[in-house]
């Protein structure tokens, strides 16, 4: 894990940018090593040690707590919203390998609350668990209007990307997306999907997908494990 000091960028860059890496790949977990231990790994001095960690410092990415050392804050997956994006393409962004198992899938009269929401009495139904880096993070269940959902159904839903087989595939364009997130708890048997305790709590998106008409495309909803998973949305604020 040596630096390059021949290169032109800057050690202490070189350094940030391995670090960064090595968090997101899981490298290190809840925290980082120490000025010394870094050091001696990376065979750096205590101020290019110094100014990588406080470049993660300033991006949000490490944490520094007095007396105990310095702590990961980024969580490993972040959806950047403003964006209609599949959790493949998420994923992937973040430097880690996507995957799926589908759980069930087929036609099924649609809740009272999804009828509501969507108009549609009959659905297809999609449920699968996502993971990264062979982690399960997130149980999706998506509702289509049966005759998309029957077309999709040819394709490989399990591992394949559905919003590429919805676009590439069935030449649907979509237009707008509504989301919401909250938060909750899962089922039982979610839990056990995910292997995760009951009692954790989970970030809950919701998502009405419509197409260039404003015919519904899908209702999505996902429930992430806090733990790996975060929402993010860029701010500014303009001079009236």
């Amino acid at each position: 894990m040596l630096l390059n000091p021949k290169d032109p960028m800057p050690l202490h860059i070189q350094l940030r940018n391995m670090l960064d890496k090595l968090i997101k790949e899981g490298f290190y977990q809840e925290k980082i090593p120490s000025e010394r231990e870094l050091m001696e790994a990376f065979k750096v001095s205590r101020s290019t040690v110094r100014e990588a960690v406080s470049h993660l410092v300033r991006d949000g990415i490490l944490e520094k707590v007095h007396g105990k050392g310095t702590f990961i804050s980024l969580k490993p997956i972040q959806d950047w919203l403003g964006s209609i994006s599949s959790t493949t393409e998420t994923i992937k962004k973040m430097g880690m390998k996507p995957d799926a198992k589908l759980i069930t899938h087929g036609i099924v009269t649609t809740p009272d609350e999804i009828r509501e929401v969507t108009g549609l009495k009959e659905a297809y139904y999609i449920k699968r668990i996502r993971y990264a880096n062979d982690i399960p993070m997130a149980i999706e269940v998506q509702y289509y209007p049966v005759e998309i959902g029957r077309k999709l159904a040819e394709f490989d839903i399990e591992k394949g990307t559905l919003y590429d087989f919805l676009e590439e595939n069935l030449q649907i364009k979509f237009s707008d997306a509504e989301q919401i997130i909250t938060s909750g708890q899962l089922s039982r048997e979610d839990a056990e999907l995910l292997g995760i305790p009951e009692s954790l709590n989970v970030l809950i998106t919701e998502r009405l997908l419509t197409d260039q008409d404003g015919e519904l495309i899908e209702y999505y909803n996902a429930n992430y494990r806090s733990d790996m998973y975060s929402f993010r949305i860029k701010l500014s604020r303009k001079n009236m």
